[in-house]
């Protein structure tokens, strides 16, 4: 493979402002100002910090400039996607950290009151901490037989946070609830260790919030490990800094590392996350997943099903045609995880499953490389497959597409239909006295 300067994306990119500026973040100094944009008086915005005291907020100006519609907003989708509403939390949690808000008392008082919030949103689903690797190996998770998640200690915040974001508690300051590493050598002999494991996921937050020099630290030494057949990084900075690929001081450093980890003979799998269709439509995001392309890498695409923000089948159809349409591949459609503010997000699991039916039924087969609703829960990733009759009685259909348990893969089963049930613990085994996983 050609390096460097004869590669496509070492071309200057030619993209206007504002969408090349520097990069700047938005926290929640910034958060009433705003949200004054909205029109939105002192009391809502009182309860959205309330909120935000509580669940991380921080956006940036390509966010805030290119992509939100403040005409629509607060309605607007992309606006729910990353600001706050008030509605996220009980109305009694929000009522009560207002109020200390509004009377202004010191700050540890407001933050012990956020505490006890955050203790009842069930910060680490599906066994993220109890089912850890040992703490000597802090930062890996290792889920599944062939999979390494490492969460890089400088990669633990994004662009922008979303508002559904599972990982939510990684972003709050609280250090009891983290989990991340910078010992890559500690990785290394992991996976040394489990010659089984042939793929790692770099995740977070989004490592692409990291300089080239600090990624490529936690990169070059899995390049000379020949179990490994590919490395994933799980980001969004696609969606929410494009920037990142095209006009960043480090971007061709950043490609010319993507094109080493090519080179080296693994598939280097960028796991890009879009929640909305929007996120597809500037320029500057086409530039960017070119520039990635060029370097042999493979994006693929991922979203979670959010009420209020995507939960309708138009949504995910134009987002698998514009996606296939780049070159990208339509991978996985979640179901919103059971942490945060799940009851504000998620979408029943009989209704998120005909929002995929119809949207896979409308598009090519080409597209239809996508899987879902998933949910990942702790026995692993349970598909929804269908609703069918038995018997006289509907039931759901499922089948486990990733799991601890090897042994478990594609076996289907089944669970009586609730049409409430959001969550794998929500349904009732059928036509069996357990579930296959039990």
């Amino acid at each position: 493979m050609t390096l460097l300067v004869n590669t496509p994306f070492a071309e200057s990119a030619d993209m206007s402002a504002p969408t090349t500026h520097r990069f700047r973040a938005y926290t929640t100094k910034h958060l009433d100002e705003l949200v004054a944009r909205t029109g939105l008086g002192p009391e809502a915005r009182l309860a959205i910090r309330a909120v935000a005291t509580v669940l991380p907020f921080r956006t940036n100006t390509y966010v805030v400039d290119e992509l939100i519609d403040w005409s629509a907003a607060p309605n607007d989708p992309i606006y729910r996607l990353v600001f706050p509403q008030e509605d996220m939390l009980p109305e009694s949690d929000v009522a009560r950290i207002a109020d200390l808000l509004r009377r202004e008392v010191p700050s540890h008082e407001i933050q012990r009151a956020a505490h006890e919030v955050r203790m009842k949103l069930n910060p680490h689903p599906a066994g993220q901490m109890e089912l850890n690797v040992p703490d000597e190996m802090e930062g890996i998770q290792h889920k599944y037989r062939e999979t390494v998640l490492f969460f890089p200690k400088q990669g633990q915040t994004c662009h922008s946070y979303c508002t559904y974001c599972f990982r939510w508690a990684q972003f709050v300051g609280e250090p009891n609830l983290k989990f991340a590493s910078d010992d890559v050598e500690n990785l290394r002999n992991y996976l040394l260790a489990h010659p089984d494991v042939t793929s790692v996921l770099i995740t977070g937050g989004d490592p692409m919030i990291m300089s080239e020099p600090v990624l490529k630290r936690y990169i070059e030494p899995l390049l000379e490990l020949p179990q490994l057949e590919s490395i994933r990084i799980g980001s969004k900075a696609l969606a929410y800094w494009p920037q990142r690929f095209v006009t960043d001081p480090d971007a061709d450093d950043t490609l010319r590392l993507f094109e080493r980890v090519v080179g080296a003979g693994k598939n280097l799998a960028f796991m890009a996350h879009f929640s909305h269709p929007r996120e597809m439509a500037p320029r500057l995001l086409s530039e960017a997943v070119r520039r990635i392309h060029s370097t042999g890498a493979i994006i693929r695409t991922q979203a979670p099903l959010i009420r209020s923000i995507n939960d309708n089948p138009g949504d995910w159809s134009d987002m698998w045609r514009q996606q296939h349409a780049m070159g990208m591949i339509p991978y996985y459609m979640f179901v919103e995880r059971d942490t945060g503010p799940q009851d504000h997000f998620a979408v029943p699991l009989g209704r998120a499953y005909e929002i995929f039916r119809d949207a896979y039924a409308s598009v090519s087969g080409l597209c239809r490389t996508v899987r879902g609703p998933s949910m990942s829960a702790v026995p692993g990733k349970v598909c929804v497959e269908g609703v069918t009759e038995i018997n006289g009685e509907r039931l759901f259909v499922l089948r486990l597409i990733q799991a601890r348990d090897a042994s478990l893969v594609g076996r289907p089963f089944f669970a009586h239909y609730d049409s409430e049930a959001k969550w794998l613990s929500d349904l009732k085994p059928a036509l069996a006295d357990k579930f296959p996983f039990e």
